[in-house]
């Protein structure tokens, strides 16, 4: 069928515009920092059919895992059995999941009683219970020490909320009136999703409205091929490594990448890759999806509208037992360090073929702090950190300063906004000098962050990367600075974190972090002596580096 491509780009950027307005409200009605400061939240439309129609701005690991959440909904519960409010909730890994804490909420949306879509939300819960405030404990074995888990349920039935689990869940939770705080700003997402979709129903005839979505999303499929077919077919490898599982501190991870073009179609191939591990690193399939869902957007490039459509060419080999298809019931809460490492393999794995667009490794390190325990008053907190890292150096360009990459895309924590909610005071945050890789062009430099204890019985948990497994540069470019965090107790003792860590802090006690840098691009002493110079004035690097890896000695100039 042949559509006004007038009216096609109209209803298109109409549904990326619904998405982006549902994100708005849940933003904007999170009662967790998390949510509200550190954006840690996504929200979609799918069609009937489980695939993505569009989605928001926001967690390519979020837009990704709602996928296999929509089609296991879809599974437990057929289209015909849906009524009008009815709401769906889930969050269990082993059931199209990612970890404990992001919890999915599906609503169902109807006009003129006829089934046209779904909304899809997805947010990071501040707690979902177990062994640590926050849920993501480094140190778990498996998954019940991880939160509560939650199957594909009915959170509502034809607009009447089940009481009975919003009681049973408030239980298993550290800060109930915070966690359904953010669920209700889910809800009332997925209502802005709903009431958007049946205005562009009421405008356009329900009937025209699914042929345009179809039409929409084999448009996507025809040219993701097409620019698919444009890369040599064979094969590309890539390997990087984890620090750790968080159990077995001294012990790398191997993540092995082998991607296989074939006309028009790409498969990502794990088979290389290490076998699950007992700490919590491992990652089941909904999380290798979502990385290879971005990669694929990468590669194929932005030119082509993002819809369900673009995923269709793609395919995945996962072994039963490794680190990105783990056994049930391993714990998988610290996914998120392997989707990025996993993403960032999948896409470098093309450094030759995508020529002007690749990148030397990025950092790639979302640093993950969780501080929980008691204010002096017995009100219960917890606040949770995001910290980046530094971005790879281009082939033209320096990379980003302190940047989530590689299928994240989160805020840091606000200093004024952590020491609302904690009792904990932030000394310094400054860009880290000398902790991007040194090249013709520099990698993106990590960020240092020095915080100060101010009460005792805070629990601590610290999730970091890139500690003994530095990002890489690129034809001769230079390896990012490592990361590095230390606690320096209040007895005058020095504990320096192995990258993982659960532990206590007292008050007085302080804890300084160092996120890494990316790796540089090209031969150091081919870069620019106007750049040097500029980046020693922005204090990106020292006096000391400019001459000893770019050959540049400084001289100051005279102020007379």
């Amino acid at each position: 069928m042949n559509f006004d491509p007038i009216t096609l780009e109209v209803i298109r950027n109409k549904l990326d515009g619904i998405a982006n307005e549902m994100q708005y409200s849940l933003l904007r009605s999170a009662f967790s920092p998390i949510v509200k400061e550190g954006l840690d939240a996504s929200s979609s439309l799918f069609t009937l059919k489980g695939e993505t129609l569009s989605q928001s701005i926001s967690i390519p690991i979020h837009l990704g895992t709602l996928i296999p959440i929509i089609n296991e909904i879809l599974k437990f519960n057929s289209i015909d059995s849906m009524h009008d409010g009815d709401i769906f909730i889930m969050n269990d890994p082993y059931l199209g999941g990612t970890h404990l804490p992001d919890i999915a909420v599906i609503m169902p949306i109807f006009n003129n009683n006829k089934l046209v879509g779904l909304s899809a939300t997805m947010a990071h819960h501040q707690d979902v219970g177990g062994m640590t405030p926050g849920s993501v404990p480094t140190n778990a074995t498996e998954i019940f020490q991880e939160g509560i888990r939650i199957p594909p349920l009915k959170l509502a039935s034809a607009g009447k909320v089940d009481e009975n689990l919003i009681r049973l869940i408030k239980l298993n939770v550290r800060l109930p009136e915070i966690f359904m705080g953010d669920i209700n700003a889910q809800i009332a997402a997925c209502n802005v999703g709903r009431r958007r979709l049946i205005e562009l129903c009421q405008k356009y005839d329900s009937h025209f409205i699914l042929q345009i979505f179809e039409y929409l999303l084999d448009r996507s499929e025809q040219m993701t091929r097409e620019a698919l077919k444009k890369f040599p077919s064979g094969k590309y490898q890539y390997t990087d490594y984890l620090d750790n599982d968080g159990i077995k501190l001294d012990e790398r991870i191997k993540i092995s990448v082998e991607a296989i073009i074939d006309e028009g179609q790409i498969t990502f191939d794990f088979n290389k890759t290490s076998k699950e591990v007992k700490g919590p690193f491992n990652c089941v399939p909904s999380g290798s999806l979502s990385a290879a869902c971005f990669a694929l957007r990468v590669l194929t490039g932005s030119d082509i509208p993002t819809n369900g459509g673009c995923f269709r060419p793609l395919n995945l080999i996962l072994p039963e037992g490794s680190i990105v298809n783990p056994n049930e019931p391993a714990p998988v809460n610290a996914r998120t360090s392997t989707i990025k490492r996993i993403t960032g393999c999948m896409v470098n794995a093309f450094q030759e073929v995508l020529s002007e667009r690749a990148t030397a490794d990025s950092a790639s390190e979302m640093l993950i702090l969780q501080f929980g325990g008691t204010h002096y008053d017995g009100r219960r907190f917890i606040v949770g950190e995001l910290i980046a890292s530094g971005s790879g150096a281009g082939v033209s360009t320096d990379g980003v300063d302190v940047i989530e990459t590689d299928a994240s895309n989160c805020m840091n924590l606000p200093v004024e906004a952590l020491e609302l909610e904690a009792p904990i005071r932030v000394l310094r945050f400054n860009l880290r000098k000398d902790s991007g890789g040194a090249g013709v062009y520099r990698g993106g430099l990590g960020v240092e962050r020095e915080y100060e204890i101010l009460q005792d019985g805070i629990r601590f948990t610290h999730r970091g990367e890139r500690h003994f497994c530095a990002a890489q540069g690129w034809k001769g470019g230079k390896a990012g600075a490592q990361s590095f965090s230390v606690i320096l107790r209040s007895s005058g003792s020095e504990e320096r974190i192995k990258s993982k860590i659960v532990t206590d802090l007292g008050k007085g006690d302080r804890l300084i972090v160092k996120t890494a840098g990316g790796g540089g691009y090209g031969q150091p002493f081919k870069r620019s002596t106007e750049k040097v110079h500029a980046d020693i004035l922005d204090q990106k690097i020292s006096e000391d580096s400019a001459e000893k890896c770019y050959g540049f000695k400084y001289q100051k100039e005279s102020i007379f």
